[in-house]
């Protein structure tokens, strides 16, 4: 499995995981840090706080939503 695309994602400035897209899909996992603390909170209701990583075969939802309309354009 060879990593394409890596990206940190974060809450509230505070580093709340990491997103991967490799030749599988794209997969999501909270860093265990932002787990531990006790104002966590999910960065999406689609990805609820857990220790184990998510995985789709496309981009999830949520952040498929957050990439700019002018990158969607040719």
């Amino acid at each position: 499995m060879e990593v394409m695309k890596k990206a940190k994602v974060y809450m509230h400035e505070n580093w709340a995981g990491t997103l991967i897209e490799d030749d599988e899909g794209f997969h999501y996992a909270y860093e265990k840090e932002y787990l531990q603390n006790d104002n966590a909170e999910p960065i999406s209701l689609t990805l609820p706080l857990k220790s184990s990583a998510y995985s789709s075969k496309i981009l999830f939802p949520f952040f498929d939503g957050l990439i700019p309309e002018v990158f969607l354009t040719a």
